[in-house]
């Protein structure tokens, strides 16, 4: 079995429970409104905006012997870099603010895992990182493009207020089949172990978030 397949079933469950979240289910049926869609935005911002200083912190601590990986993160700054301005770009199309958002603070669990993949980047193993993009490249590849429809449809926004969760939805195609094949050239079995842990947290501190966006919702106005 390669690791990428390893890592798949590793972290089924989690993965699993993520997209079982509730909220998952009430957009896809059309049981959203503009606030939680803003909200989430916002969420999404704050942690997108770190995916760039994440990937530089963890190419910068792996050793010579992990060149091609450096290469592999180099691939990703390019790719990701100013993806954050797009979600505020969706804010605004939405009539939020979003110079509130770009200066304002994560919820709990955004907040916690920022921080915990700072941790375990500079402190455990900088391939931890690779378990954020199992995750997050992962979940957008799964429901991205088809939330982006409901949430336009529901809403009757045009896709500019959407390109942040279309663009994923189909980047993260191409980088997914990319991030596989990089997976699978990992042999070092504390770089695996602490990929497929990183994974299962980044899953559960997602997951509460997105907890916490469905309970936001059904708080009276």
């Amino acid at each position: 079995m390669s690791f990428y397949q390893e890592l798949q079933k590793q972290t089924a469950e989690d993965r699993q429970r993520l997209l079982a979240s509730p909220i998952i289910a009430r957009c896809q049926q059309g049981d959203i409104s503009r606030a939680m869609y803003i909200h989430f935005l916002t969420q999404a911002y704050y942690h997108v905006s770190h995916t760039v200083p994440l990937l530089m912190c963890a190419g910068s601590r792996l050793a010579a012997s992990r060149e091609a990986v450096r290469g592999a993160i180099a691939e990703y700054i390019d790719e990701e870099y100013g993806h954050q301005e797009w979600i505020l770009n969706d804010i605004r199309t939405c009539g939020g603010d979003a110079e509130k958002v770009r200066n304002g603070t994560p919820g709990l669990p955004i907040e916690m895992m920022i921080a915990y993949l700072y941790y375990r980047i500079e402190r455990i193993n900088p391939m931890s990182l690779f378990g954020m993009v199992q995750v997050l490249e992962g979940t957008s590849v799964s429901i991205a493009s088809a939330v982006a429809a409901q949430v336009e449809h529901t809403l009757a926004l045009p896709e500019q207020a959407t390109t942040y969760l279309r663009s994923h939805g189909e980047l993260d195609q191409g980088h997914l089949r990319f991030f596989a094949s990089l997976m699978d050239t990992i042999t070092d079995k504390d770089d695996q172990t602490a990929i497929i842990h990183t994974a299962r947290r980044v899953y559960n501190l997602y997951g509460q978030m997105l907890e916490q966006l469905g309970n936001d919702a059904n708080e009276p106005a």
